[in-house]
């Protein structure tokens, strides 16, 4: 069921078993496992159906560390969330990713990959992907073409692996039928939660304030609470939360908003292939993005090169995916641009400001560029490939410093603190870049793949003009996971540390980022955190229900909600 918060009574109390904030991937996720398990869930949504701009303004702030592009195009404030401007990226982290490594601080996870690989299995059904195989070989006999193939990869340095794309999954359209029919869901839109409220000890959250934008207020109380609203915005709307608890609810030893990370991605060097390797589409993101040439048992697939376990132990580095990147003649032209926005259209990602018929114009006055870019994006011919280099993408090292925190000068229209992100990257990420390059560059010389010119070291340098200055749209880590309040916002559940009945979804959990792409993690976890809460309802049973506060909640309400229950302790089907 949908409702449109903005029709609803002034001040009215809404009561559920459980309330999640957000309608992103997380929120999504678990509010169709909630569904399945009959739990009453409340969803509520910031914004409609729809993108609108007074909505998006609120996700807007400063960056006060590294150039950062974090909100217009990076993320999606209505229905779907950042789902809406996914490319369809879909691998696991990688085994080691969930290890704690002597050479990177803060790293490690309070369990490993096997904990949450029945979760990823699950994932595949949920992001429409191909089979649970991540096999380069299997892949490679799968297409079975000999313009895909694999690389010889000798020296035990270098392995390649595959990432599946989701078609991708826009979740606020693919699931927008089935929470429209559910019985147990409701999903609340241009529902703002502008603070969540502890009790007086500050260990227990007994409500949250909503606020649309124009002006309607309600208050929503339930048994358990999860925070689904991003990287971003769980540790601004935490950090916001200080009416009760002055320094932001979660955040007794200042951990909150800290260890932001995003994965930096930039194109550097040149690759000369040798003629036997010039028409390989396998590891070029120009070529194997949604190519119907690299795709089988009905999946797109890529591949990236990345260093072995054991080298990343010997040579003490992080995680890093490189891959090959084309430039096509007319790339970087207005027209070239104009034409990739309307492809970007197609796949619905959210582009704030978009206008077909101003694109259009633009192609016409650039005939040239917008054909000769089109026709090679389109049929691949080699010969008209200006050059190649590389798209690489570091796992980012957590850092205490890197954080988000609140503006003490600038307020959105719900009259919140707007966010400040100070985005930092240190000397490991820079020198794991470099000796990734060198590595590969090796590797590709010695199996007579291409001839390889490197630019300048990252480390003790400056970052490349071409280091996107919106990152990888990957925000993570502000709420990290760990077993020690010490050390962590939430702990191995995903429940904040110290209070009893507040969870946090969504990657900013992640302690570390691996290079992989954050969604396919970010529903697993939300998986397992359904499992979780439905578990603890059933520990609880009718016995939360005398802890709602008796301010906002009648006797009959109370009784409705009892009635609910059967014996397990959850909602009666």
């Amino acid at each position: 069921m949908f409702i449109d918060t903005r029709q609803m009574t002034e001040g009215k109390v809404v009561i559920a078993s459980v309330c999640i904030i957000g309608a992103g991937v997380a929120g999504i996720t678990l509010a169709r496992e909630m569904e399945k398990y009959g739990i009453d869930t409340c969803v509520l949504e910031s914004g409609g159906f729809e993108p609108d701009d007074e909505s998006r303004d609120l996700y807007r702030g400063a960056a006060t560390g590294l150039p950062y592009h974090f909100a217009d195009g990076c993320r999606a404030r209505f229905f779907g969330g950042s789902s809406n401007c996914w490319g369809g990226w879909s691998r696991p982290l990688d085994k080691w990713d969930f290890e704690a490594r002597e050479w990177v601080p803060h790293s490690g996870w309070p369990f490993g990959l096997d904990t949450l690989m029945p979760y990823y299995q699950r994932t595949h059904s949920l992001l429409k992907l191909g089979p649970l195989n991540f096999d380069a070989a299997f892949w490679e006999e799968s297409i079975n073409r000999a313009d895909v193939r694999r690389v010889p990869l000798t020296t035990g340095r270098i392995r390649d692996s595959i990432s599946q794309f989701s078609p991708p999954l826009r979740f606020g359209k693919a699931y927008r039928r089935e929470l429209k029919a559910a019985r147990y869901v409701r999903v609340f839109l241009h529902a703002n939660v502008t603070q969540i409220v502890p009790d007086s000890g500050g260990d227990r959250i007994t409500q949250v304030h909503v606020q649309t934008l124009s002006g309607r207020r309600i208050t929503v109380t339930a048994r358990l609470f999860v925070l689904a609203t991003g990287g971003i915005e769980n540790a601004r709307l935490l950090l916001a939360s200080s009416q009760t608890v002055s320094a932001g609810i979660g955040n007794r030893h200042d951990l909150v908003g800290r260890f932001f990370m995003d994965h930096p991605r930039m194109l550097t060097g040149r690759v000369q292939f040798t003629p036997a390797w010039s028409r390989n589409k396998l590891y070029d993101i120009k070529y194997n993005y949604m190519n119907a040439a690299v795709a089988a048992h009905g999946v797109h697939i890529a591949a990236q090169f990345a260093l072995t376990e054991a080298t990343l132990k010997q040579e003490q580095l992080l995680n890093a995916r490189i891959c090959f990147c084309s430039e096509f003649p007319g790339e970087g032209s207005a027209g070239a641009k104009a034409l990739f926005r309307c492809k970007q259209a197609l796949l619905k990602k959210e582009q704030p400001g978009w206008s077909l018929a101003a694109d259009m114009r633009t192609m016409l006055q650039e005939p040239v560029n917008t054909f000769a870019y089109g026709f090679t994006r389109f049929f691949h011919p080699r010969k008209l490939i200006k050059s190649t280099g590389f798209q690489v993408i570091i796992e980012p090292a957590p850092d205490p410093d890197s954080r988000v925190t609140l503006s003490l000068h600038q307020r959105d229209a719900l009259n919140m603190p707007r966010v400040e992100v100070n985005w930092r990257l240190n000397d490991l990420v820079r020198r794991t870049a470099d000796r990734t390059l060198n590595l590969l560059a090796q590797e590709l010389r010695m199996a007579g793949v291409a001839e390889v010119e490197l630019d300048a070291p990252f480390e003790g340098g400056e970052w490349p003009a071409t280091m996107e200055k919106e990152g990888t749209w990957h925000h993570m880590g502000t709420t990290r996971m760990h077993d020690s309040p010490l050390h962590g916002v939430v702990d191995r559940e995903c429940r904040v540390h110290d209070i009893a009945n507040l969870y946090i979804a969504g990657s900013s959990v992640f302690p570390t980022a691996g290079a992989n792409f954050p969604t396919i993690t970010i529903a697993a976890l939300s998986l397992r955190l359904a499992e979780h809460l439905r578990q603890k309802l059933k520990a609880v049973g009718s016995r939360m229900i005398d802890d709602l506060p008796d301010a906002v909640n009648t006797e009959r309400e109370k009784e409705a909600i009892a009635a609910s229950i059967d014996s397990s302790g959850l909602p009666a089907v």
